[in-house]
C-alpha cells in the first residue's frame, strides 16, 4: 500500500482544485453542509448553527449524511480562529460557550477555569471553591511554551453536541450496554503552537449526576493524529514544482506529437509501426493529464457538488490511462525483447487502444456510480487546510480509491518493473557476449534501460520510498512532473533525423523498431 505521505505526494501531482461556473441552472441536491468543507475563516453565527445541527447526524455507522472527521476539523480550526482572529473575549450561543483572553506567561499560580455548559467558562478565583466541572492549567504549562513571549492568548470552549452519538463511534455502537453519559466537549488553545510534554499534567473534570452501576467510565478524545504530515510551507512548494514540471512536460509531449506526425506524413515506413503508436499514446494520456492539473491547480474550491464530481472524474480517468498506457509499455517490450517468437496479433494496435482508453472508462464509470468523487482536504499539523482538491471524497470512497488507485498502480508499476528487470539483464548479456567488439557498450545498455525506464513510469515507484524523508518526495514530484521531458529525449534520439544512425547493437533499435508483432 502506499503510505500516507506517499498518497499525499502522489496527490500533489495530480492536484485537481478550481472554480467553475455554470450557465445551466443547479439540478444536484441540496448543498449538505455536513459533508462539504467548509472555509477554515468562514465561521459566522449562521455556518456556526448549521454545523452543530450536524452533530445528531453524526455517529451513526450506517449514516451517510455526515463526514465525522470533516466536522472535528471544522471546530478545532474554529479554536484556533478564536485564538489567532477573534476580537471578542467571549462567545455565547446556544451550544457553545467560549472564553478568549490573553494572560501572562509568568503566571506565578495554576490556572482553573469553570466549564458549565449553560454558562460561558471563567476563571475561578483563588480563594474559591472549585466548580464539579473545571479545567486545570499548571503554572508550568505557561513557562514550557516557546519562544519568549510574555503574552500568550487562551481560548477555552464548552461545546455541546446535544443527543447525538457522535463520541461513542462505530466500535463502541457495537458493543452491548455501552452509553454516552455527557455529550460536553472541551477544548482549549494555547497560542498558536502545540504544547507537548508537559512536567505536569491537565486536569479536566465533569460531573455526572446519575452513574449507571457497575459501568466502567471513561472520557473519549477527538483524535486529532489523522491528518497528512506536509505542512502548509510544504504543500506549496510542492504545488509550484508540480507546476513548472507539468508546464514543462507538456511543452515536450507536445513536441513529442508533433515529431510523431511529421515522421508519420514523410516516412511511408513509420506508418507501419507500432512503437511509436504506443510512445505517442502515453504522451497524449500524459499530456491530458498535465493540462487538467495544469488549468485548475490553484483556484479556488468554492465549486458545486456536481462540478466538483465531474473534476474528480475527469482527473482520475486520465490517472489510469497513463498507468494503462506504461503499463502497455512494458507489455509490447515484454512481446519485443522476451517473447520474440510467434507474436503475431491481428488488428495489434487497435486492441491496444481499446485497453488503454477504453478500460480506465470502465473503472471510472464503476466508481462514479457509487458517488465516489468529491471534495478532499489536505490538513497540516496544525489542522489547517493546507489544499483542497476535487478527488475521492472521504469516508466510504476509500476503498474505491485503495482498489482503482493504489491497487490498479502497483499491479502495473509491478508488472512493468520486472519486464524493465527482464529487459535490462539481456541487454548486458548481450553486451558481456560482445566485450571488446565495440566500444562504450555498456553506456549505451544504461541509457537504454534508463530510456526505457521513462516508458513504463519506473519513477513512479518512488512513492514507496517517501517515508523516508522529504527529500524523497521533492525528488518524486520533481522527476515525475518532468517524465513528458524524458519521453520526448527518448523518441527523438530514435526517430531522429534518421533511423539509420539510431541501431546500435545493444539492441535499442530492436525495441523499439520492430514492427513484425502486428499487422492490420
Amino acid at each position: 500500500m502506499v503510505t500516507p505521505r506517499g498518497l499525499v505526494a502522489l496527490l500533489l501531482l495530480l492536484l485537481a482544485s478550481g472554480e467553475e461556473k455554470s450557465t445551466e441552472k443547479p439540478t444536484e441536491e441540496p448543498r449538505n453542509v455536513c459533508r462539504k468543507h467548509n472555509n477554515e475563516d468562514y465561521y459566522e453565527a449562521s455556518s456556526l448553527e448549521d454545523k452543530a445541527e450536524c452533530f445528531t447526524k453524526c455517529g451513526q455507522p450506517e449514516s451517510d449524511s455526515c463526514d465525522v472527521e470533516n466536522l472535528q476539523r471544522y471546530w478545532l480550526n474554529y479554536e484556533t480562529h478564536l485564538v489567532e482572529k477573534s476580537l471578542s473575549e467571549t462567545v455565547n450561543m446556544s451550544f457553545v460557550k467560549a472564553l478568549v483572553r490573553n494572560f501572562r506567561t509568568d503566571t506565578p499560580e495554576d490556572l482553573i477555569f469553570s466549564l458549565q455548559p449553560t454558562q460561558i467558562p471563567r476563571q475561578v478565583a483563588k480563594d474559591e471553591d472549585k466548580p464539579p466541572d473545571r479545567v486545570r492549567l499548571p503554572k508550568s504549562l505557561f513557562g514550557a511554551l516557546p519562544g519568549n513571549r510574555s503574552v500568550v492568548r487562551l481560548a477555552v470552549t464548552v461545546l455541546d453536541i446535544g443527543p447525538g452519538n457522535i463520541f461513542k463511534g462505530p466500535r463502541l455502537s457495537q458493543e452491548d450496554g455501552s452509553s454516552v453519559l455527557n455529550n460536553h466537549l472541551v477544548g482549549l488553545r494555547v497560542g498558536h503552537t502545540p504544547v507537548t510534554r508537559l512536567a505536569e499534567p491537565l486536569e479536566i473534570t465533569f460531573s455526572h449526576q446519575r452513574l449507571p452501576p457497575n459501568m466502567t467510565v471513561t472520557c473519549v478524545f477527538w483524535d486529532v493524529t489523522k491528518r497528512p504530515i506536509l505542512d502548509r510551507a510544504t504543500v506549496q512548494a510542492l504545488k509550484h514544482i508540480s507546476q513548472a514540471g507539468c508546464g514543462v512536460s507538456m511543452v515536450f509531449l507536445a513536441f513529442t506529437i508533433a515529431l510523431y506526425v511529421a515522421l508519420r506524413l514523410s516516412r511511408q515506413r513509420f506508418k507501419s509501426e507500432d512503437a511509436p503508436k504506443i510512445h505517442v499514446s502515453l504522451s497524449a494520456s500524459l499530456f491530458l493529464l498535465n493540462l487538467v492539473f495544469f488549468v485548475n491547480v490553484g483556484r479556488g474550491s468554492g465549486v458545486s457538488d456536481a462540478a466538483c464530481w465531474a473534476r474528480g472524474a475527469v482527473l482520475h480517468y486520465f490517472l489510469l490511462c497513463v498507468f494503462t498506457w506504461m503499463g502497455l509499455e512494458a507489455f509490447h517490450l515484454h512481446l519485443l525483447v522476451i517473447k520474440v517468437f510467434n507474436t503475431y496479433f491481428g488488428h495489434y494496435f487497435l486492441k491496444l487502444s481499446l485497453v488503454g482508453w477504453g478500460l480506465p472508462a470502465l473503472m471510472v464509470i464503476g466508481t462514479g456510480s457509487a458517488n465516489s468523487y468529491g471534495l478532499y482536504a489536505i490538513h497540516d499539523q496544525e489542522n489547517r487546510t493546507s489544499l483542497e482538491l476535487c478527488w475521492f471524497r472521504e469516508g466510504r470512497a476509500v476503498p474505491a480509491l485503495y482498489a482503482t488507485v493504489h491497487g490498479y498502480f502497483f499491479t502495473t508499476f509491478l508488472f512493468s518493473a520486472v519486464v524493465l528487470g527482464l529487459v535490462a539483464w539481456k541487454i548486458f548479456t548481450l553486451s558481456s557476449a560482445t566485450v571488446g567488439k565495440e566500444k562504450g557498450q555498456n553506456w549505451k545498455g544504461v541509457l537504454t534501460v534508463l530510456g526505457l525506464s521513462s516508458l513504463v513510469g519506473v519513477t513512479w515507484g518512488l512513492a514507496v520510498l517517501t517515508p523516508l524523508g522529504l527529500s524523497t518526495v521533492y525528488l518524486f514530484t520533481f522527476l515525475n512532473s518532468l517524465q513528458g521531458v524524458f519521453i520526448f529525449c527518448w523518441f527523438a534520439i530514435l526517430y531522429f533525423p534518421g533511423q539509420s544512425t539510431a541501431a546500435p547493437s545493444s539492441g535499442t533499435a530492436r525495441v523499439d523498431q520492430t514492427h513484425s508483432v502486428s499487422h492490420g
